[in-house]
């Protein structure tokens, strides 16, 4: 009895998630129209909170130096790493590149702080002195994130909007073609902002990642709580979740940029993917804290949205249990076709949890198709099959990322470069 309730709970968790996504996805073929305004010369400002990233973050500075934009600089925040990070920060373009190091105590306490950091020595300094903050926009780029070269030019009409806040850019991997794994995660990534992003543009929910989010320095003046350390990001370990949501909050609109993506490393072991992940979960369960917030200050129809999409790691570990319960119902009904003397499993064992766990596939696959066209419709769609045995990896990093929560590890689980 106890399998049979398990099974059915798994059951109605995966035919609602399919109803969302299938909604979700139709919401994404609309067109959403970009109200206009006059238009401004502006300033970016790309922020790269690192540590310990030698590895990658040339390649990024190089690509942000170069970019065909008049208006810009780079500020490398260096949160006290022991490498040479700092090293190669100072010898980026002096033009484009500036360096802010962090020292102990006050360095590697997440990157929401090295953020604040940021933003507070770029008002010291004097750098954005005679701007309105209006038109000046904030890039958040990981050290390892490579933009796309017309990404200003796709961004700023955005911004055009008063009433825009943000928007954050498409995510891919550079490294895609580097196995198995790293073609997944591309393909996770695409569809996440292909899919759930597209269509929250027309719900009024649009999310920010941890790389390519653009921001208006005035919206982001309008989270920054009062004193010497705070600043627009909060200490979770998805601060980018959290300030999203705020921004929507304060009555900001998100906007989502198909037109332009930033690219990062994928990473290519399983283990440390988990580990990723895992933090990734630990502050999602974080940011429960905001479903106050989101019923008091944010509208309906994105409130709906906001908090199915906070509950996704409540979702993701009864959904766990679904191979469980289903491999022990299979032995249920093997046994008694046993004892019966008759088979007693029909085709439907095998059409339904076909037609329960892969119809999204086929959505999935069309879409990762329209960005990659070298591999094909039918290969992109066998890939989608893999992708969602791929989805399993959640169920891993649920688990291990309510045992840190519940064991109060807070700590930030950075992912190593290769």
């Amino acid at each position: 009895m106890t399998s049979e309730v398990l099974l059915g709970s798994a059951i109605a968790i995966i035919v609602m998630a399919g109803c969302y996504n299938t909604t979700m996805f139709l919401l994404s073929r609309r067109r959403v129209r970009r109200v206009r305004g006059p238009r401004h010369k502006r300033l970016y400002v790309f922020l790269l909170a690192c540590l310990n990233e030698e590895k990658v973050l040339a390649e990024s500075l190089a690509r942000i130096t170069a970019l065909p934009a008049g208006n810009f600089l780079a500020l490398v925040i260096d949160d006290a790493s022991d490498d040479g990070t700092a090293d190669i920060a100072r010898a980026a373009d002096p033009e484009r590149v500036r360096l802010l190091q962090r020292t102990l105590p006050n360095a590697r306490r997440g990157k929401g702080a090295a953020l604040n950091a940021g933003i507070r020595h770029l008002r010291e300094s004097g750098l954005m002195d005679g701007y309105d903050p209006h038109d000046v926009i904030v890039c958040v780029v990981d050290a390892d994130g490579r933009l796309d070269e017309h990404v200003v030019q796709s961004v700023d009409p955005f911004f055009d909007n008063p009433r825009v806040g943000a928007t954050q850019v498409g995510v891919r991997m550079y490294n895609r073609h580097q196995g198995l794994l790293a073609r997944l995660q591309d393909m996770e990534f695409v569809i996440y902002g292909d899919i759930f992003q597209c269509a929250r543009r027309y719900i009024g929910s649009v999310g920010m990642g941890g790389n390519g989010q653009f921001m208006r320095l005035a919206a982001l003046d309008s989270l920054a709580v009062p004193g010497a350390e705070a600043g627009p990001w909060s200490d979770s370990l998805t601060e980018d979740l959290d300030l999203g949501v705020r921004l929507i909050a304060r009555g900001w609109t998100n906007q989502h940029c198909t037109a332009a993506a930033v690219s990062q490393q994928a990473v290519l072991d399983v283990r440390r993917l988990v580990r990723q992940r895992s933090r990734w979960f630990q502050g999602h369960l974080q940011s429960a804290g905001l479903v106050p917030l989101i019923l008091r200050s944010v509208p309906t129809r994105a409130a709906v949205d906001l908090l199915y999409h906070l509950s996704s790691p409540v979702l993701i570990l009864l959904t766990s249990l679904l191979p469980l319960s289903f491999l022990v119902a299979v032995a249920g009904t093997v046994i008694g076709s046993v004892q019966a003397g008759r088979p007693l499993i029909t085709p439907m064992w095998i059409i339904g949890p076909y037609v329960l766990s892969f119809t999204a596939a086929y959505a999935y696959g069309f879409v990762y198709r329209r960005r990659e066209r070298g591999l094909g419709l039918l290969r992109s769609i066998l890939l989608s099959h893999v992708f969602i045995f791929y989805g399993y990896i959640w169920f891993a990093a649920g688990w291990w990322g309510l045992w840190r929560m519940l064991t109060g590890k807070q700590t930030w689980l950075k992912t190593a470069r290769t």
